[in-house]
């Protein structure tokens, strides 16, 4: 697995959407002050006030540690981690995301069938119990293989890891499904090298730059019959500007 094409490879279809204008939108004067948005109302950062789930520093090193993996650092830009990856998770874990709020998780009626009907397991647990759990897992692992904590292992280890890991090849015990694990680990670091920054990942808007993302910008319209045009548009964040 490449690791940083299977960033682009989720990137691609977003990418091919951006545009970017020479125009500027014209500055309006005179607008009355009484009409302006009042604080309150602004959107606020979602991870402000620390962690909520990730409260083990161990669990954050190990999570940072196969994070920064899955997306590296190199010269298109930060690591998952340094680009706010772990703040990101902390926060949808905290929420409706990681109670699993949108997730049936009521047992199958005939579990025998349901690998068959379903193609894959139903998993009963939400994200938030899953990562605990497998995070757990997996320092196990380390220290029974490595006698060491799994942040602590080369560059080489992890890979090697991760790689069994994306192929089943990694028993870590009857609780967890390391194969299931790694695709939930891969899709919330690509989420949150995507995901807009109010959400504590995508720090500096990294991610949108990288694949020339415009961002959160108010209208399009001006842009729609731009069509081939290299415009360069700069990356607009919901978090609100002082």
């Amino acid at each position: 697995m490449n690791r940083r094409e299977a960033l682009f490879s989720l990137s691609g279809i977003v990418a091919s959407l951006a545009v970017a204008p020479q125009l500027r939108a014209k500055e309006l004067h005179n607008v009355p002050l009484e009409t302006q948005l009042s604080t309150d109302h602004l959107p606020q950062p979602a991870w402000q006030d620390g962690y909520q789930v990730l409260t083990n520093p161990l669990d954050r090193q190990n999570l940072a540690a196969i994070f920064d993996r899955l997306i590296p650092a190199d010269d298109l830009g930060p690591s998952a981690s340094e680009a706010g990856a772990i703040e990101f998770l902390d926060n949808q874990l905290a929420g409706d995301y990681g109670s699993g709020a949108a997730l049936y998780l009521q047992a199958p009626l005939h579990p025998e069938n349901e690998a068959a009907l379903m193609g894959s397991p139903q998993f009963l647990t939400p994200p938030k119990a899953r990562y605990l759990t497998g995070l757990a897992a997996l320092e196990k692992w380390a220290q029974q293989q490595h006698q060491a904590s799994l942040h602590t292992l080369s560059a080489e280890q992890i890979d090697t890891f991760l790689t069994a890991m994306e192929d089943g090849k990694i028993d870590l015990g009857k609780d967890v499904n390391s194969q299931a694990l790694f695709e939930l680990m891969l899709q919330n670091a690509r989420e949150s090298y995507l995901a807009d920054p109010i959400y504590g990942g995508n720090k500096n808007m990294v991610g949108w730059k990288m694949i020339g993302f415009p961002g959160a910008r108010y209208d399009y319209r001006p842009y729609i019959e731009r069509r081939n045009e290299n415009l360069a548009l700069i990356p607009v964040s919901l978090i609100p500007n002082d």
